[in-house]
């Protein structure tokens, strides 16, 4: 790491985050004898560590609720637990992890900029203000529905991408997605992880991501930070990814350091991002500040890190409008990605939006939500009984595993490929004449499953 990363001393930033770097643990308290549960912590983003009794007390759960919740969930303190809990839909959001995977895209134009700037740096600067852009997204305190296998979630033409993500693989849970345009292509294989941590849970996100430049063919490379959900039970949900987002540029060697602050007391700290574009020599050459939830700002440095004399910081991207007091802080591009009313010609049958338990619940009926979830969820475990008393094996659609095994800083990960046929498809289907309600549609992703033996 070069000297002037922006943890550790050195630059623009280094009074910023030696103020900020001890707080991120400091406003934990743990309720042990304040609500009798032992192992529980309670963090306030809008406290200090006086307020966690009455904090523990906040939050969607009702205290039988709770109590039932805590019943259940201590004994898997310590453990993954991706896909080990059925969780009840009082914690869901009307979407799946696939359409939260194509939330990357509602700010693909810094893409198509980085893909048309002559300057090696800025390309840096625009990417990696793209992958940060979603993290105002990632803050929603309400969980996705897990996909079912072979499960798939297609937006056609927005802003000129295509865009398709498939659940390749139930245990362990892992998601592939491909977008493209004329400037960019996008892939990435998605496996999470968790530890969970009593009233928390730290989610690492096991996963490559990778974005290619047409123009020049430059090939980025992206390693986000962990996320860390805060009160899960006890106290209002919260959200926070600390740490380092790294984005390299594999062809030239250029990278971007950005530090993800922790909350501190009172909220310090939080939401705040900052680092720098460096050289193959590591060199800083552009420093870079903002909000994860607003904007983010750059400006050109000298080899110290610091601001050079003459510049000044330039917004190079700013958070959209979003509805006020939306139930799920959705902003306008997940309600449209949401809708039927933006659904491809001839809609895949395994689409997530004719998830019936995801429907119901976006109309606000949880009982019947909740039992088309549990339905569903039978339905996966019976057609994975009669596959393996047929000795047969799940192959994705859309997407091709590869005999590459890439490294990430949570384990090892198989990497799938885009395979080309769902370009395929969606030509075919763009130019049909078959204008199908896509409502009527019944939920069926078992329909485009490749069984092989």
């Amino acid at each position: 790491m070069a000297p002037n990363d922006p943890k550790n001393g050195g630059g623009f930033f280094a009074s910023l985050a030696s103020s900020i770097s001890n707080l991120g643990s400091a406003m934990t308290k743990s309720v042990n004898g304040l609500v009798g549960y032992e192992g529980l912590e309670v963090i306030n983003p809008e406290g200090s560590t006086e307020d966690a009794a009455e904090e523990a007390n906040r939050g969607r759960w009702k205290q039988e609720d709770r109590d039932g919740y805590w019943k259940m969930m201590q004994k898997y303190i310590g453990s993954d637990v991706t896909s080990m809990v059925t969780l009840p839909v009082i914690i869901f959001e009307p979407m799946t992890m696939l359409q939260k995977m194509a939330e990357l895209m509602e700010y693909s134009h810094l893409l198509d900029m980085a893909d048309q700037t002559e300057d090696p740096y800025m390309r840096m600067v625009y990417a990696s203000s793209w992958a940060i852009s979603v993290y105002y997204a990632f803050q929603r305190t309400w969980k996705p529905f897990n996909p079912i296998l072979g499960e798939t979630y297609e937006m056609a033409n927005y802003n000129g991408v295509n865009f398709i993500s498939e659940q390749v693989s139930h245990h362990p849970p892992m998601s592939a997605g491909h977008a493209e345009n004329e400037h960019f292509t996008y892939d990435c294989t998605s496996k999470l992880k968790t530890k969970f941590l009593g009233n928390s849970i730290d989610v690492y996100p096991v996963g490559r991501t990778r974005v290619t430049l047409k123009r020049d063919g430059v090939v980025l490379d992206l390693v986000p930070p962990l996320t860390k959900v805060h009160n899960l039970i006890f106290g209002r949900t919260w959200v926070d990814s600390p740490g380092e987002m790294i984005m390299t540029n594999l062809t030239t060697g250029d990278k971007v350091v950005l530090y993800f602050q922790p909350c501190g007391w009172f909220g310090s700290g939080r939401y705040e991002v900052d680092g720098y574009v460096y050289n193959a020599s590591e060199e800083p050459k552009i420093l870079m500040t903002g909000k994860w939830n607003e904007s983010m700002s750059y400006q050109q440095c000298d080899g110290e890190g610091e601001p050079l004399p003459g510049t000044e910081l330039k917004e190079v991207w700013k958070l959209a409008d979003v509805p006020k007091d939306d139930k799920y802080q959705y902003t306008h591009f997940a309600h449209k990605i949401n809708s039927f009313d933006t659904a491809p010609k001839k809609l895949l049958p395994s689409d997530s939006r004719l998830r019936p338990d995801r429907y119901a619940l976006e109309m606000g009926d949880m009982s019947k939500s909740g039992n088309e979830k549990s339905s569903l969820e039978e339905r996966q475990r019976a057609e994975k009984r009669t596959c393996e008393e047929k000795g047969q094996s799940f192959t994705p659609k859309w997407f091709d595993i590869t005999e590459e095994i890439t490294p990430t800083p949570w384990g090892d990960l198989e990497v799938y490929q885009f395979n080309g046929k769902y370009s395929e498809h969606r030509e075919a289907a763009d130019s049909s004449e078959d204008n199908t309600d896509p409502k009527s549609i019944q939920f069926n992703p078992w329909q485009f499953q490749d069984l092989s033996t």
